[in-house]
């Protein structure tokens, strides 16, 4: 049963923030804390031991702090900080690096997509989905949620989540 939880819960929201940030250009504050308290449910579940847990909580909190000051400089939003702080708190200090360079150079072909994107016509058919729309829109900025979404399940098989999932399997 841990098993089924380590290799869905994480992926499934981290999509989830994705695609939520791709159709509607937010990301809701239930992802961040859904992801918050499935960690300590799944930490407590596989036994961490309390100084890892706070370890893993301090990542957070600097990645938190880092996000938030970004976001009041306007160069992402309040929910891509909060779901890079979440995400980090699952991913720890072993592959947060690795998150952040992953995600930014992600978010940086986004950008470079949508900006094409946006230099050509939309087609009329096309412009009546709103989300579609919405997105073709420069004012909206770029949903980078979906990079972020991408680049932690990218990330996510070298973690210890799922180290322990290859290697339940190796004993069966």
């Amino acid at each position: 049963m841990l098993e089924i939880i380590l290799i869905l819960f994480f992926p499934f929201f981290m999509a989830f923030a994705a695609a939520s940030d791709l159709v509607s250009m937010t990301i809701s504050n239930k992802v961040s804390i859904a992801l918050m308290v499935g960690f300590m449910g799944v930490a407590l579940w596989m036994q961490m031991d309390l100084v890892t847990i706070g370890w893993h909580w301090a990542m957070f909190g600097i990645a938190l702090l880092v996000g938030f000051s970004l976001f009041a400089l306007g160069i992402i939003g309040g929910g891509d900080a909060k779901l890079v702080a979440s995400t980090a708190l699952w991913l720890g200090w072993e592959h947060t690096l690795d998150y952040i360079v992953i995600f930014a150079f992600m978010g940086g072909v986004l950008a470079l997509v949508l900006l094409r994107l946006r230099s050509m016509p939309l087609p009329d058919r096309v412009a009546k989905v709103d989300w579609i729309a919405r997105l073709y829109n420069a004012d909206t900025g770029v949903p980078y949620g979906v990079a972020l979404g991408a680049a932690a399940i990218f990330i996510y098989p070298q973690t210890e989540w799922m180290q322990h999932v290859f290697l339940a399997a190796r004993t069966l």
